[in-house]
Formats: C-alpha cells, sequence, structure tokens
C-alpha cells in the first residue's frame, strides 16, 4: 500500500443529470461562478502544460460538471494511470476536498499480465506524482485490496476515464465495483468515460481487447453491479471515429500505435460519458 500526501484550491457545480433515448443529455453548466472560476484556474495551472492539447478531446471542464464534481468533495480517481485528470483534480477539489486514488487487485485478475499490471500502479503513481508539485487536495493511492476501512462510504464521487475495457478483459470487474460502490456515500455517483464501439458492433470486438465497448453493454454491466443510470451526455463524442480500427483503439491519438498518418486527423476516440447512482 502507498500513501501521498499534497494540498490544493478549486471549484466546480453539479451535473442535472437527464436520461436520453440513445446518447444525448447536455452537461450543465457551473453552479456558481466562484466554481466556474476555479475550475478554469485548475485548467490553466502549469502543470498541465501539456495536458491541454488534449483538452479538444476531452473536455475536463464539461465532463467533471456533467458529473457533478465540486470543490471540497472526496473523489476517486480510478486507475489515474499517468495523472491526466489528477493535475485537474486536486487543484480543484482544493484544501477541503480529497483526492483517492485507487488501482485493482493484482489477486483478482485472471491472467499474469494483468496481475504484474495491476501490481505496479500504485508504485509508479507514488514515484510520479510529487514532480507535478500540486497543491490542493490531499493525495491518497491505493490498491483496492488496501482500501482503509474508515475510507468506506465517504465518497461523493468515483470517476472512472477509459479503463471499463481493462476492468472487462482482465476479469476484474465484479470485485473493483464492488469495492468502488462500498467506498461511495449513499448518495454518491460513478461517473464513467469510455471508448465507444458502434451499438451494431460485433461482440468479438467488444470483448474489451480493442479498448470499445458497446454503450448499452457498459451500461447494463455497471447497472448489474448496483447502481442506477442516472444521466448520459455526449460531450466526449468524436463522430469522425469510425471504432472499427484493426488493432483496437491504440491506432488513434494519443497512442498512433500504426503509425498510421490517415488516422491522425480523427483525433482521439469516440467516447459514452455516463452517470450512475449507487442503488440501495
Amino acid at each position: 500500500m502507498k500513501h501521498i500526501l499534497l494540498a490544493a484550491a478549486a471549484a466546480l457545480a453539479i451535473a442535472a443529470p437527464a436520461h436520453a433515448d440513445h446518447h444525448e443529455a447536455k452537461a450543465s453548466m457551473p453552479q456558481s461562478h466562484a466554481s466556474h472560476h476555479a475550475l478554469m484556474q485548475a485548467l490553466a495551472a502549469p502543470a498541465r502544460a501539456e495536458d491541454r492539447a488534449r483538452d479538444q478531446w476531452r473536455h475536463p471542464f464539461e465532463t467533471l460538471t456533467f458529473f457533478g464534481v465540486e470543490p471540497g468533495m472526496t473523489v476517486v480517481d480510478y486507475m489515474p494511470a499517468g495523472g491526466w485528470y489528477t493535475r485537474v483534480l486536486v487543484p480543484y477539489l482544493g484544501a477541503n476536498g480529497s483526492y483517492i486514488g485507487v488501482t485493482p487487485d493484482p489477486a483478482v485478475a485472471d491472467a499474469k499480465g494483468f496481475a504484474d499490471y495491476f501490481a505496479k500502479l500504485p508504485g509508479q503513481f507514488a514515484d510520479a506524482s510529487p514532480g507535478w508539485k500540486l497543491t490542493g487536495a490531499p493525495i491518497a493511492v491505493y490498491g483496492s485490496q488496501d482500501i482503509p476501512e474508515a475510507a468506506k462510504g465517504t465518497v461523493d464521487r468515483v470517476l472512472i476515464f477509459r479503463e471499463m475495457h481493462n476492468l472487462l478483459r482482465s476479469g476484474a470487474m465484479y470485485s473493483e465495483l464492488m469495492r468502488l460502490r462500498g467506498m461511495l456515500k449513499d448518495d454518491g455517483m460513478l461517473g464513467i468515460v469510455q471508448h465507444r464501439a458502434k451499438d451494431d458492433a460485433p461482440a468479438d470486438y467488444t470483448l474489451g481487447g480493442n479498448g470499445y465497448l458497446r454503450q448499452q453493454d457498459v451500461i447494463n454491466l455497471v447497472e448489474a453491479h448496483g447502481f442506477e443510470l442516472v444521466g448520459m451526455s455526449d460531450v466526449n463524442a468524436n463522430p469522425k471515429d469510425t471504432a472499427d480500427h484493426e488493432g483496437g483503439v491504440w491506432q488513434l491519438l494519443p497512442s498512433l500505435g500504426g503509425k498510421n498518418e490517415a488516422l491522425r486527423p480523427i483525433g482521439e476516440s469516440d467516447r459514452m460519458t455516463l452517470l450512475f447512482r449507487k442503488r440501495q
């Protein structure tokens, strides 16, 4: 178990989630001018100098607004990887908030490759995060098997950015979603951004190995784990993405895995943005 502390200043607003017939439902505007200003400040911070190039594809302002993230909240960033959202959330949540990075339990993976990968994540984050020189919310990072008892039932939002395919293909989804659910307050919410396959994409393409999942499959899986869908948004949609690339989502930016320059103008993947409430 790794544990790290830092500190910050920030702000944001509540989403007004609305059910949509298909992929729609717009994110609401920030709740107050103060939170609007604080989020804009966090997005403009020097620590994000290299990150801002991806804002046009990841829409952090609109996404966090839709998820109803506000300063002072306790937020779990699941599998924070290189810290792209960490560098927004820590200053935005502020000194009265709390940022918790959670990574998967290696013991629940059904393949050694995933177990080894999951085992490295807390240490990699712990090593990298001091170099970001963030101020704002205190930071903690845990493997899900090491979540302290005191943290359970204390979290306002759990956020999963582009990792549902890894939970599915590693066999870790049940254990991880149940642990994350246990961290949420009774009125806590789960926000998901995930690479989106076409609705009629074949099953063989949407089992996780290509990064793309069908939106209705994600909704069904998450609801089966004790959540209720309360909103969806197309803020991270990209209609240029055909979502059927041989080699999967990694053929697009930022990886451009196949070094196929013809795919560069597409940008990053088409993505679903879903908001769930913890079901009692």
